[in-house]
């Protein structure tokens, strides 16, 4: 089967489009014929090593694991001995470690069925946006219906599904994006837009109950001022490619100390894919209520193009690679 490898940090030009042998699943695992994957800033962290504290996880000197991409979708093809929710020919979506390829293993555990009426496209777009936008806003933010959230790079991938998702718990939504995509922000139910190009959103007279920082450049020590004195900020970008290891760390010192002192909440973000989670926003995309922006599709031998441009910070949604046309078998 082809796959996208890679054996050393670097920039795209380390990645490899390779014929390598199909996996076997685990016992808890199954085999997923990759319809389509997508493109996080998971995959440029990874791919790069950077920053350093990374490689704690991914290996200190080289890659531990050849394989990326993390959002999939496509068909069940095998299933683990222990796999009871799962069967071959399911369509499914969720997480994996090697979507970039034309199959892939994952556990049970982080797959659901693919929603109706719902392409491989978009259900691949889903998981790790999704599910962070759907954690952030309810287990950190618990927000609640009438209460004002603002979110910074709402046209981005977690932008885009927090904007849809804030709605449908009734907030009253603001969204920070550039000129072009205002009008997209407003169609995704925004109900104010704040064009940062023309508006600092932290000089504002405006108050929000929650900030979802979706880019990493308003850190909660300048957000204090415009949220509410009880309200809630979730760092959920931790800037661009260049970031350096020491920037990051000094960020989190100083907002960490600065949330010692304050009445308001300061919070961070990990997506964990489940199931049930999963489902909720198979449901509302189901439903009509959550529609993924798709920016650009690439192929599987394109992947280096479709970081590279997710790398420059100007995607609209979700960058999404087709492995399988919709029309395959």
């Amino acid at each position: 089967m082809k796959a996208i490898i890679y054996d050393t940090y670097g920039p795209t030009d380390v990645l490899r489009c390779e014929e390598i042998e199909k996996p076997e699943p685990r016992d808890h695992e199954v085999l997923i014929k990759v319809r389509a994957a997508a493109v996080n800033p998971l995959d440029w962290h990874f791919m790069r090593g950077s920053p350093s504290f990374v490689r704690l996880f991914t290996g200190l000197l080289k890659p531990k694991s050849q394989r990326m991409g993390a959002d999939v979708s496509g068909l069940v093809e095998a299933a683990g001995r222990n796999v009871t929710q799962l069967k071959p020919g399911d369509a499914v979506f969720g997480t994996c470690r090697g979507a970039f390829a034309e199959y892939a293993c994952a556990p049970e555990s982080t797959l659901a069925r693919n929603p109706q009426d719902v392409t491989f496209e978009q259900a691949a777009s889903a998981p790790i946006a999704g599910l962070t936008a759907l954690q952030a806003l309810r287990d950190k933010v618990h927000v609640e219906p009438g209460q004002r959230v603002l979110i910074n790079g709402a046209a981005g991938g977690v932008g885009t599904f927090a904007v849809q998702m804030a709605k449908c718990f009734g907030a009253e939504v603001t969204g920070v994006c550039n000129s072009r995509n205002v009008e997209m922000i407003l169609s995704l139910g925004a109900d104010h837009v704040i064009d940062y190009t023309h508006e600092d959103v932290t000089q504002g007279d405006r108050r929000y109950d929650a900030i979802l920082e979706c880019v990493g450049n308003h850190p909660f020590s300048v957000c204090r001022r415009i949220l509410t004195p009880t309200g809630t900020y979730v760092g959920v970008g931790g800037g661009g490619p260049d970031t350096s290891s020491m920037a990051l760390l000094a960020g989190m010192l100083k907002n960490t100390a600065v949330s010692w002192f304050a009445s308001q909440k300061m919070a961070g973000i990990l997506a964990k894919s489940n199931p049930a989670d999963l489902n909720t926003i198979g449901e509302l995309m189901q439903a009509g209520k959550v529609k993924p922006v798709i920016d650009r599709r690439y192929s599987l031998n394109e992947v280096p193009e479709a970081i590279r441009y997710l790398e420059k910070g100007h995607a609209r949604g979700k960058v999404v690679i087709s492995v399988w046309p919709e029309s395959a078998p």
